[in-house]
């Protein structure tokens, strides 16, 4: 049985997997928009499939199994390995907007975090935070388990996504409740299999996601950055 988190770590994870964290996590649909001009996504049963195939095929397998190894790397206090693990996050971002919004969000993250810990900027310093890792800094501060720490990644990726695609579609703010209910349904599972990636496993192929995204840079009508 996992250990039961305390209330102040418990606290902590819900606060960083809140879309209100001012990070800039609201103006990005990763895709999603994308897809409802060009892959068929204008139902909420597509949309529930498309997020729920983005989340096994693309997000598990890439970022939440990285900020799985980086919670435990900053906990070892291994400055090379989320050296390492940070240069992965960059060095694989398939468009120019993936790049922005990882790149973008880390850098609004670390400056979140400096009102929280004092040793911040020293912390990351020379170190151009990617998003999954900053989290992870901030998940391994909050006391949690990596196991908990993964899973509030996750829901805050799900509630944004789901959000996403409440507009992009659009849909009402029931059926978005429904998509966030079947996501939050799958995702233990997802981090579970997350946690047992090692890097060899882990990957962040996802071709028609990819070409989407460059799309979406010259899409004509559009609500998101990326």
């Amino acid at each position: 049985m996992a250990d039961t988190p305390q209330p102040q770590s418990l606290l902590q994870l819900i606060w960083l997997a809140s879309p209100a964290l001012p990070v800039g996590g609201f103006s990005y649909s990763e895709g999603v928009e994308a897809a409802v001009e060009w892959a068929g996504v204008d139902t909420e049963a597509s949309a529930a499939e498309w997020l729920s195939d983005q989340l096994h095929l693309s997000f598990t397998r890439g970022d939440l199994a990285l900020v799985a190894q980086a919670i435990a790397a900053w906990r070892a206090d291994d400055k090379q390995r989320i050296r390492t693990l940070n240069d992965w996050v960059l060095q694989t971002r398939e468009s120019a907007e993936f790049f922005l919004q990882t790149e973008q969000m880390g850098r609004s993250f670390v400056e979140w975090l400096k009102l929280h810990h004092a040793d911040t900027a020293e912390v990351f310093a020379g170190l151009p935070a990617s998003y999954p890792v900053a989290f992870a800094f901030a998940a391994h501060r909050s006391g949690a388990s990596v196991h908990d720490g993964c899973l509030a990644f996750a829901f805050g990726w799900a509630e944004n996504m789901v959000a996403a695609a409440v507009k992009a579609v659009p849909l009402g703010q029931s059926a978005g409740q429904r998509i966030l209910g079947r996501l939050a349904q799958e995702i233990p599972a997802a981090v579970n299999h997350a946690m047992q990636l090692s890097d060899d496993d882990r990957q962040a192929f996802a071709p028609l996601l990819a070409v989407l995204s460059a799309r979406h840079e010259t899409q004509y009508s559009r609500l998101f950055r990326s």
